[in-house]
């Protein structure tokens, strides 16, 4: 009998995978909700402008992301339709001629009405901690959850190409962070290797550092000068947002988030 039940054990730890690949196909395979078109076609302006089979694509994503996540709405927000496939639409962006597994470690979405404050704690040079107030639009967490201001989300999907965009800064924190901590180098495909990532990465980092310094405008959030994760989350948001001047501005760090992204945003 204690071998039959090891050998059970075994056999179901080993099927799981299979087993979630099959209820992820059966959910890619389902006729995309009309309601939730129309909700992507108000609230993704570029939509329309992509080819016809990543439109295909980012609703069988979306079919799958929302059977799959949790959302829970804080401070009076009722969470509904509306809130959820905005939110998948987005996610689904950066996960598009890719194979994924759908964000593996998150579980749940926290979504606040607007902007949240947050306390942490803070060492000074001399020491001294002492608790600190930021107020938040987004945050990832590798443990499972994102939390995301409506407000912002909203206005993110609406300015297609100002390079902000919460959604895609968080979710792309979440792709940092499969391999372990968020450190700016995620788990790159065929095609790519480490030493070109993070020479030109680290290069284009610097760069943004020193513009952030001398107060030099530049294409990039100076947000993304704090460390090389919140870069790679900062250039995700220009790559999909100001995709041309990406190009002609920063050719090599847009080929890498090209490779690893499997789009090309500058034909949408």
């Amino acid at each position: 009998m204690p071998i039959f039940v090891g050998l059970l054990f075994i056999f179901l730890l080993l099927s799981k995978p299979y087993w979630r690949e099959y209820k992820r196909t059966a959910m890619r395979q389902l006729p995309f909700e009309k309601s939730w078109r129309k909700i992507i076609q108000n609230r993704m302006p570029y939509f329309k402008t992509m080819p016809t089979h990543l439109q295909l694509q980012l609703k069988q994503h979306i079919n799958v992301f929302l059977s799959e996540k949790k959302f829970i709405g804080l401070q009076g927000i009722i969470i509904n339709d509306e809130i959820k496939v905005t939110i998948a639409a987005q996610a689904c962006l950066l996960l598009l001629n890719r194979k994924t597994d759908y964000y593996p470690k998150l579980k749940t979405v926290l979504v606040y009405p607007r902007a949240f404050v947050k306390q942490h704690q803070v060492t000074n040079f001399d020491g001294v901690q002492f608790t600190q107030n930021s107020t938040l639009a987004g945050e990832s967490w590798g443990t499972g959850r994102i939390v995301l201001s409506w407000q912002d989300t909203l206005k993110g999907a609406h300015l297609p190409d100002d390079g902000h965009n919460v959604v895609i800064h968080e979710f792309a924190h979440q792709l940092d962070q499969e391999d372990g901590i968020a450190n700016g180098a995620p788990i790159l495909g065929k095609g790519q290797n480490y030493v070109d990532w993070a020479d030109i990465f680290n290069t284009q980092f610097k760069q943004l550092q020193s513009h952030a310094q001398h107060g030099t405008e530049s294409i990039f959030d100076y947000y993304g000068a704090t460390n090389p994760a919140e870069f790679f989350a900062v250039a995700s948001e220009v790559f999909f947002e100001k995709s041309l001047a990406l190009r002609h501005q920063h050719p090599k760090l847009y080929q890498q988030l090209s490779l690893y992204y499997k789009v090309d945003p500058t034909a949408w």
